[in-house]
Order: C-alpha cells, then structure tokens, then sequence
C-alpha cells in the first residue's frame, strides 16, 4: 500500500526511542517518552498560499501532539501538517 499526502501534509516514520542509557541501563518501553523526530517518508503537493519546504529523506521535529497516527503494512507513521513541524535536522 502506499499513501500520497494531500496540500500541506507530510506522511513521517517517527525514530525509535532509545531502549538504553549512555551509562548502559535499560529503560522499559512504558517508561521511554515519545521521541519528536521523524523521517519523513513522502510530501504532499503544497498550496498556492503554503508551499512545502520539507523532501523525502529529511530528519524532522514536530510538535508533541502532532498529527494523525496510521499504521501501514506492520509500520506506524504520522502524517502532520507542515506547520507542525518545527525544525529539520541537519547531520
């Protein structure tokens, strides 16, 4: 299956949580926070008013309560509005 955002959105895989400390202890699942970063997996087309700046491929963060979750072929991903995405991550 494949999903094509519509106007500003932008379908993202969000990044696992890290499962162990710098230090080496093993944080349960329950207690991990929900990570803020994603790839992002697929653009829409943009508005005449709102044109997207973000590609396929790019690290992002988004806000906390972003977006819709979806689950696509065993895989989770969020697809967020282009406003709520606050920053790309340069490596």
């Amino acid at each position: 299956m494949k999903i094509k955002p519509l106007a500003d959105r932008v379908l993202v895989k969000p990044v696992k949580a890290e499962s162990k400390t710098a230090s080496g202890i093993i944080i349960p699942e329950a207690a991990q926070e929900k990570t803020q970063t994603a790839t992002v997996e697929a653009v829409g087309p943009g508005t005449e008013k709102d044109p997207v700046t973000v590609k396929k491929g790019e690290t992002i963060m988004y806000d906390k309560y972003a977006g819709t979750q979806i689950k696509m072929d065993g895989e989770e991903y969020l697809i967020v509005k282009q406003s709520d995405i606050i920053a790309v991550i340069e490596k």
